[in-house]
């Protein structure tokens, strides 16, 4: 009889632990459920946006409604305080507060954040981006384009045909015959970047590799001076002063006013432009032509801001800010607002974008087609235009004895100075 009790009370302990353990086991399931709503297997009901463009900020939040509308995630928009927005990303990213997505305005802000950026290469919406428009760093795709813009030769059609600018020789004939004419052939403006930043991109946009030789500078492994494209660039800007207004007695409004009434055959300039010939009444054909150092046939073309992906999330917010971004770009909606309400030339191949001026078509198709050279300047040491090469700049037009290659010279120097 004690023996019985005994394997009886056993068996009741036996049988009691077994339920425990279901229980617990069964009790796990449902918390690892419940934690797949907001952990990595599961959707997340919410992602968050910080971006820098504070002009599209109002439309961004509308489309935030749209989306979240369409598919039950929460899209909420942060605004930024003012100009430092990269500053304030920072902050937020190493405090562990970081958005889903953010803001990356070229490659070297996606290298001083390579450990916060996802690996976008997978996302359904890469096939679609127009040639060279993706954001790459080590081969792998971490910024989808906002959008493109592109700058060159805005010429008068009446004034201007595209064989007079092929190349050197053409280019400098063309000047000298517009001045005899009366009309001032050529507008550049005092503004740092209208003045220098944009048109020293060309010698530096038709090399190779542009970013490797921008690195092999900073290595004081090449020169300006000793490189072919600069110092046939040089010559350039020497036919640009001698037969052109000086730039330093005019600024973008007078650039843009002096073309818009045919005092000027030509200006050098973006799409962005176009907006100001609101204030005119244009009597005559508008195109854009590419710059054409050494023969370049393409326009300098080039990506403002990207969006890109807070890989630090959790699997599941990552894949919904993918998913926020392929609806961007794929859907109806979004893709109307890219175009109508943010007013962004689309970057992307799959988007149609109807009544654009001439400069934006003509900037869409040259993207498309992929017949583009990039945008250098966004991958100049910081604030290096400003500091120093528009002082340069602003000397090579007062001294109208200082050669092209002694303005290439000092360009040099000025590289040096800000890598110091």
């Amino acid at each position: 009889m004690v023996i019985k009790r005994k394997k009886v009370w056993f068996m009741a302990i036996l049988l009691s632990v077994m339920v425990l353990f279901l229980g617990a086991c069964s009790g796990g399931g449902d918390d690892k459920e419940k934690a797949g709503e907001n952990g990595n297997k599961g959707d997340a009901k919410k992602i968050t946006i910080f971006q820098s463009k504070v002009e599209i900020s109002d439309q961004l939040e509308a489309l935030a409604k749209e989306y979240e509308k369409e598919t039950g995630v929460e899209v909420e928009v942060w605004g930024t305080t003012g100009d430092d927005y990269f500053q304030q990303l920072r902050i937020r990213l190493n405090s562990d507060q970081g958005p889903s997505i953010f803001t990356l305005e070229g490659l070297r802000q996606a290298q001083q954040l390579e450990s916060y950026v996802a690996d976008l290469s997978d996302a359904d919406f890469v096939k679609n981006i127009a040639p060279n428009m993706d954001l790459k760093l080590n081969d792998k795709v971490v910024g989808l384009p906002y959008g493109v813009e592109g700058f060159g030769i805005v010429y008068n059609k009446d004034l201007v045909k595209p064989e007079d600018i092929k190349d050197y020789e053409s280019f400098a004939n063309t000047l000298k015959s517009l001045k005899d004419k009366g009309i001032n052939p050529y507008g550049l403006s005092q503004e740092a970047y209208f003045l220098i930043g944009h048109m020293s991109n060309y010698p530096f946009s038709i090399q190779a590799d542009n970013y490797a030789f921008i690195d092999k500078m900073v290595a004081g492994e090449v020169t300006m001076a000793e490189t072919p494209e600069f110092q046939e660039f040089g010559k350039f800007m020497e036919v640009i002063r001698e037969y052109s207004t000086n730039p330093l007695e005019v600024t973008y409004d007078e650039e843009v006013g002096d073309f818009a009434t045919g005092k000027s055959a030509m200006m050098h300039q973006g799409n962005w432009a176009w907006g100001m010939f609101a204030d005119y009444n244009l009597d005559f054909e508008v195109g854009m032509l590419p710059f054409p150092l050494a023969g370049n046939d393409k326009l300098a073309v080039g990506v403002g801001a990207f969006w890109a992906v807070n890989g630090t999330k959790d699997e599941a917010e990552v894949k919904a800010a993918n998913d926020f971004l392929n609806w961007l770009v794929s859907s109806e909606i979004g893709q109307k607002y890219i175009v109508e309400e943010f007013g962004f030339v689309p970057a992307m191949t799959n988007i149609k974008a109807n009544d654009l001026d001439p400069l934006s078509q003509a900037v869409l198709e040259a993207s498309n087609s992929g017949q583009t050279i990039p945008w250098s300047h966004s991958y100049y040491p910081p604030n290096m235009i400003v500091n120093d090469f528009t002082p340069v700049a602003q000397e090579f037009f007062l001294k109208k004895d200082m050669t092209g290659q002694q303005l290439i010279e000092k360009l040099d120097a000025g590289f040096k100075n800000a890598i110091k």
